[in-house]
């Protein structure tokens, strides 16, 4: 392409005028927010025909992009979507994605930046707040089990020849989450609900979906400790009692196995003479889930093992 900046220039020109917000109607607006009107910015390198000026033909691509982008935030998170209402989640949504623009190159990151968001921004959720901050959560976690990596898992044969000093290393795609409502119940009734559509002849199912779920969203905040995990690609839900988190969380963090055990039993209410099966079913059960990774703690220059908060 010719002229300044060649390509790339014209690339970042024509993102901008596509990623450009719509109008309250749906329409491209006439005036960007950074002064530039879009009628005098589509002729500059958009050739009309003989049906479409070169705004209409630029307003369709303006178009077509925030539908599809607005559509996979429905898809990604149809339970917050329930217990905010939809009007209210359109309008949020829509804000998100003017402070947060797509900055990737598949549609899976759209949310990547929505749970901090939200936090920075309750406004949002109004009455809600905790109930709608603990679903985002969980939905974004639900992404990330989907899409992370699954290493070789470690077998319960090989966990048994572990001491108390090794370092175990979790799976990239388990997700641990501490949650103040049992939204896992709530998003999966959401999820078992008819598939929505926004078009006038399913409204009545719209209508439907948004009725039960509200009926059942304010329910009683419950502590819940939960893992989101994948298993043979589909995406898990696992109710943890309070030690099992707290030891899984100790392993995330890079503890060694002893310490990460000492993490998890202090306070409990769990009687001694219980603890050691409690703790060989629970890595037991871990380990037939495939949660354990065969790869080795990375250890940094003063030799200690690499400590992963990405949690």
């Amino acid at each position: 392409m010719n002229g300044p900046g060649g390509l790339l220039a014209f690339q970042r020109r024509m993102a901008a005028a596509v990623m450009t917000p719509l109008t309250s109607k749906e329409t491209m607006v006439r005036w960007r927010p950074d002064g530039v009107r879009m009628e005098n910015e589509a002729a500059g390198w958009v050739k009309p025909n003989d049906q479409l000026s070169s705004f209409e033909r630029l307003e369709i691509y303006n178009r077509q992009y925030w539908f599809r982008i607005l559509a996979s935030l429905r898809e990604d998170f149809p339970g917050l979507r329930a217990v905010l209402g939809r009007t209210r989640f359109e309008t949020m949504i829509k804000a998100y994605l003017a402070e947060c623009p797509s900055q990737s190159f598949t549609l899976r990151d759209l949310g990547l930046r929505l749970p901090g968001w939200l936090q920075l921004n309750p406004r949002w959720l109004a009455a809600r707040a905790d109930l709608a901050m603990d679903m985002a959560r969980l939905e974004w976690a639900h992404i990330e089990a989907f899409d992370l990596a699954a290493e070789p898992a470690m077998s319960f044969g090989a966990l048994t020849t572990v001491d108390e000093a090794t370092r175990l290393i979790l799976q990239p795609h388990l997700r641990l989450l501490q949650l103040g409502h049992p939204v896992d119940d709530l998003l999966l009734q959401v999820r078992d609900q008819p598939a929505e559509s926004d078009t006038p002849g399913n409204g009545a199912v719209v209508v439907r979906r948004g009725r039960s779920v509200h009926r059942t969203a304010p329910c009683a905040p419950e502590e819940i400790f939960l893992a989101v995990h994948r298993h043979a690609h589909t995406v898990y839900y696992k109710r943890l009692k309070p030690e099992e988190y707290r030891i899984l969380r100790a392993i995330r963090s890079g503890a060694a196995l002893g310490a990460a055990i000492e993490a998890g039993l202090v306070d409990s209410a769990l009687p001694d003479p219980e603890r050691t099966g409690f703790l060989q079913q629970a890595f037991q059960q871990w380990a037939s889930f495939g949660w354990f990774s065969q790869a080795q703690a990375p250890l940094d220059p003063q030799g200690d093992a690499h400590v992963d908060r990405d949690e």
